[in-house]
C-alpha cells in the first residue's frame, strides 16, 4: 500500500519545529512528527496513520547528541539508536539502556529510528519503555510555553499514548549512571530475531551486606503500557537472592499482572508464564552483576 496524501515540514531549527506544531494545532490541522520513521513510516504505508501535516525534525542538528551531564547522560531525541549502540559512554556507564538498544530490530532499523521517535512512539512490545521506569529516565520537551521535564512515571500514558502535548517536542532522554554494584539485566521473548517482543522484562538489582536493598523490575509487551511489577520488588527487599526466592519472586511479577493481552501470536496464559520465566532469568542474571 501507499500512505494517503499529506503535506510536508522540514524546519531546520526547534524554535521553527515548535512554532510550526502550534500553528497546525489552532487551525485544528492533524500533524505528526517524523522523528526518524522507524515506525511511523510502515504505519503511514498501511494507512494506520494518516495525518494531514508530516513534521520532519531530521534537519535539526541540535537535537543529535550524547553526552555526559550533571550525573547523567542526556540524548538528544534525534540521536539514531545505532549511535546510542555504539556509544562507549553508555556501554560503560549504562549497561542496561545499551543491551536493550542492541535487541532494537536489526542494524538498519537502528540506523534510521531515533531513540527520542521510539519512546514518544511508546510502543508497548518495544523495550525502551521498560527500561524507563526502570531507570526512572527524565524526558525534556519543548513547546510554546516553554521547557519542561517529564519523568518516565507520568511519561506512558496508554497504548502508543505519551503525556506530551501535540504542541510539544521531545528534545533530550537523560539516563542516569548505573551506581557501582548495581546489577541489571533485560530478556526478551519474540517470534523471530528483531521482532518485536511477545513478552519481556528488564531489572535493575542492588545488594546491601548481601541481601536485595533495592531491586526494580518492568514488564513490557503484555499490557497497554510497560507495567513496573512492584509487588515482586518489594517481596525481594531485605532477601538473600537465592535461586528458590528468586524464582517465587518471578512467579509472584507474573500473577499479579493485570489482564495481560492476547493476540493471534500469544495468548494471554502464555504471555504470564513467559513474564515468569523471564523475570527468573533476569533476577538471576542481574544477581549475580550485583558485586
Amino acid at each position: 500500500m501507499k500512505p494517503a496524501s499529506f503535506d510536508y515540514h522540514a524546519p531546520p531549527t526547534l524554535a521553527e519545529a515548535v512554532e510550526l506544531m502550534a500553528r497546525l494545532h489552532e487551525e485544528g490541522v492533524d500533524a505528526k512528527i517524523l522523528a526518524g520513521g522507524q515506525s511511523l513510516m510502515p504505519m503511514l504505508a498501511m494507512r494506520v496513520a494518516r495525518p494531514e501535516v508530516l513534521v520532519d525534525l531530521g534537519k535539526i542538528k541540535s537535537l543529535d547528541y550524547i553526552r555526559e551531564e550533571s550525573g547523567a547522560i542526556a540524548i538528544g531525541a534525534m540521536t539514531s539508536k545505532r549511535a546510542a549502540e555504539a556509544s562507549a559512554l553508555i556501554e560503560r556507564q549504562q549497561p542496561l539502556f545499551h543491551a536493550a538498544t542492541k535487541l532494537v530490530g536489526h542494524r538498519q532499523i537502528r540506523n534510521r529510528g531515533s531513540v527520542g521517535g521510539s519512546f514518544a512512539h511508546a510502543d508497548p512490545a518495544s523495550e525502551y519503555p521498560a527500561v524507563a521506569l526502570v531507570l526512572d529516565i527524565v524526558f525534556k520537551a519543548v513547546g510554546p510555553e516553554g521547557e519542561r521535564t517529564i519523568p518516565a512515571g507520568d511519561f506512558f500514558v496508554t497504548y502508543m499514548t505519551t503525556s506530551l502535548e501535540s504542541t510539544e517536542v521531545l528534545t533530550e532522554v537523560r539516563l542516569p549512571v548505573l551506581p557501582a554494584g548495581t546489577g541489571w539485566a533485560i530478556q526478551e521473548f519474540a517470534r523471530r530475531n528483531g521482532d518485536l517482543a511477545l513478552a519481556g522484562v528488564a531489572t535493575t538489582l542492588k545488594l546491601a551486606a548481601g541481601v536485595c536493598a533495592d531491586v526494580r523490575l518492568a514488564a513490557f509487551g503484555v499490557n497497554a503500557t510497560a507495567v513496573r511489577l512492584t509487588g515482586a520488588e518489594e517481596f525481594l527487599r531485605g532477601k538473600r537472592p537465592d535461586r528458590a526466592v528468586l524464582a517465587q519472586a518471578a512467579a509472584m511479577a507474573a500473577n499479579d499482572l493485570d489482564e495481560p493481552m492476547s493476540c493471534v501470536h500469544a495468548s494471554a496464559d502464555y504471555r504470564r508464564h513467559l513474564i515468569r520465566v523471564l523475570a527468573e532469568r533476569c533476577l538471576l542474571e542481574a544477581a549475580a552483576r550485583a558485586i
